[in-house]
């Protein structure tokens, strides 16, 4: 086996496996802090827009790590472009300061999403 099919066959199984993970992590993500029931969808970014994992892990969020665990993952940063605000800058994709409950879904948002907000059916 040559170097350059090695390097091929290496590359298409960190490929691959890159597409499971974003698969397995293809989940929403329900962010608690600073303000509850902000959400953030892998497969919008990922299967609907195309946009591959390392473009946003380990340059603007670390991989596994919680971006709301840092101080400044408020909307200001947003807003200086950073996390979110590197792309959603109006731009490249709608600006942070606009269509708010795009990812503010509020607590009964994140209630519905959990299951945890049934509601009456005798009213609906």
């Amino acid at each position: 086996m040559t170097l350059r099919t090695l390097v091929t066959f290496a590359t298409a199984i960190i490929m691959t496996a890159g597409a499971a993970l974003a698969a397995t992590h293809g989940g929403d993500i329900v962010y608690e802090k600073p303000v509850k029931g902000v959400i953030f969808s892998h497969k919008t970014h990922v299967e609907d827009k195309g946009l591959s994992c390392d473009m946003c892990h380990n340059r603007l969020f670390e991989m596994g790590k919680v971006a709301q665990e840092k101080a400044d993952f408020v909307m200001e940063s947003l807003y200086q472009g950073k996390y979110c605000g590197a792309c959603h800058n109006g731009s490249m994709a709608f600006a942070s300061n606009t269509r708010c409950a795009t990812c503010h879904i509020g607590v009964k948002g994140q209630k519905r999403l959990s299951g945890g907000d049934k509601h009456d059916k005798k009213g609906h």
